[in-house]
């Protein structure tokens, strides 16, 4: 190898400010010799350069030089991010950045993942900021669930849990802060779900007073449909509007024994009903209700409330692990307990707030509970809440009502109603149904059947990650819902 060879193979490569290369630019007698490239170099050489050990600022001349005549020029190229997906394949997605809650790692790109849904709907990603979270048994969605409940505490949510039937959160919310309040068996609590609950100061008596009157008016008319199972008629909505006057004109907190009383006996007509014919018309619903003051549900809702519930606290749940009976009780249950909670979501200084479904495979077979439920899809912007619905997989709404029935298109506009959908793994006869229902595309559903535990696959939008849950181990054994089938337990 020659000398200018090894100097420029080793060389720091620079030429140091104010000097100038005296030969070697491309254009004069010398550079054209040396780029033909012969054994006739005869250009001077730099020589304060070759003292120096530095390259003159054009490079070195002759066959050394490894230089072409022109300078490569390549054209422009434009195309659609679907296509330059394709011409550089191995490009990962950037995440939705660095505000809001800690998730774990995106698998495709390696970096952290965060997620908060409010963020994310100011910044126009999300059209809504309500969340579908669907899995198999045992791989990891309610130690997710738990992870964005309870670390989003430390940005200023709030958790409403208002129905826990496995008992699940009760011990998270306690280590929280929180409250679980108990009902069923075991337990001496007691709701009264008529109770007007922390007025909203944004609201005057009067507007407050009718407020509250719609409130009692769409509970009772919702545990009356849980009940018969089937939709109230219309003289029944009469009886049962008599009934719900008459028990607050006697107490300024009515109790759902007066309002049965009054359904079994009214004692006043109205215009076009007798007191004959409400009678009559309110005696199917008053002794579907009585069940809820007399009958399996005695002693959990038949008089004033023994607990009080406290919106400011960080997370609030409704452990429901000591009702036992038909979905149909539990939907009647959560149906009188959501509305004790209704009073502090629908507040103008409530805050922002998540309420989780957990199990709601077993809620959304109740009509009256999947209207109330739709509600608050509806109106999560508003409220400033964003919902998360837990279900084990997407067939579980195959399950609510008849084909084109109506409690059908209501499950359906849930699951269309949320912008965040996350999938964990899924039986294989499930995928392609989970893919039909999400408009999943082929590399989205080809990821499914290989999810680890921990794993998801996240829609935010139309964007689309793999991401790993990543959790401390304190979280792992708070949250550990396998404990019963541990062999050393």
């Amino acid at each position: 190898m020659s000398k200018l060879s090894r100097r420029t193979s080793s060389a720091t490569f620079y030429t140091p400010a104010g000097q100038r290369a005296r030969h070697g630019s491309g254009r004069g007698s010398h550079g054209r010799q040396d780029l033909k490239g012969s054994d006739q170099v005869s250009a001077p050489r730099d020589k304060a350069a070759e003292e120096n050990n530095y390259l003159p600022a054009h490079g070195e001349p002759g066959p050394e030089a490894q230089r072409s005549l022109l300078r490569l020029r390549l054209p422009a190229h434009r195309a659609t991010s679907d296509v330059m997906a394709g011409a550089y394949p191995f490009l990962a997605e950037a995440g939705l950045g660095s505000a809001g809650v800690y998730i774990g790692q995106d698998a495709w790109s390696g970096g952290g993942f965060c997620f908060d849904p409010w963020v994310l709907y100011q910044q126009g990603v999300l059209t809504n900021p309500n969340c579908l979270l669907a899995g198999v048994v045992g791989k990891g969605k309610s130690c997710l669930a738990k992870s964005i409940a309870t670390r989003s505490i430390a940005f200023g949510r709030r958790v409403y849990v208002p129905g826990d039937p496995k008992g699940e959160w009760s011990v998270v919310a306690e280590a929280v802060g929180g409250a679980a309040i108990k009902l069923g068996s075991g337990s001496y609590n007691r709701l009264n779900p008529l109770d007007a609950g922390p007025r909203d100061r944004a609201l005057t008596e009067d507007q407050w007073q009718a407020v509250l009157r719609t409130r009692r008016r769409v509970l009772v008319g919702s545990l009356g449909e849980s009940a018969l199972g089937r939709a109230l008629v219309a003289v029944e909505h009469t009886a049962l509007d008599a009934a719900l006057t008459r028990a607050v004109q006697g107490s300024a907190t009515p109790i759902l024994p007066a309002v049965v009383d009054a359904l079994l006996e009214p004692t006043t007509s109205l215009a076009g009903a007798s007191v004959a014919e409400l009678t009559r018309d309110g005696r199917d619903l008053g002794h579907a209700l009585r069940r809820l003051v007399a009958g399996d549900l005695a002693g959990l809702f038949d008089g004033p409330s023994t607990v009080s519930f406290d919106p400011t606290l960080p997370m609030v749940t409704l452990d429901l692990s000591g009702v036992q009976g038909s979905d149909q009780l539990i939907a009647m249950v959560m149906t009188c307990a959501s509305a004790w909670m209704e009073s502090a979501l629908a507040s103008s200084d409530g805050g922002q707030r998540w309420v989780i479904y957990d199990e709601a495979w077993r809620l959304m077979r109740q009509p009256a509970l999947l209207a109330r439920m739709q509600s608050q899809w509806k109106l999560s912007r508003g409220l400033g809440i964003a919902n998360l619905l837990i279900v084990h997989c997407l067939s579980d709404l195959d399950a609510v009502g008849d084909v084109g029935s109506e409690s059908r298109a209501l499950a359906r506009g849930l699951l269309g109603d949320c912008s965040t959908k996350i999938i964990y793994q899924q039986e294989i006869s499930e995928s392609p149904h989970t893919t039909r229902e999400l408009g999943l595309s082929s590399a989205e559903h080809a990821q499914l059947p290989d999810l680890q535990q921990g794993e998801g696959l996240w829609r935010v939008g139309q964007r689309s990650f793999v991401v790993r849950h990543i959790t401390t181990e304190n979280e792992l054994h708070l949250f550990d819902t396998n404990a019963r089938m541990s062999i050393d337990r």
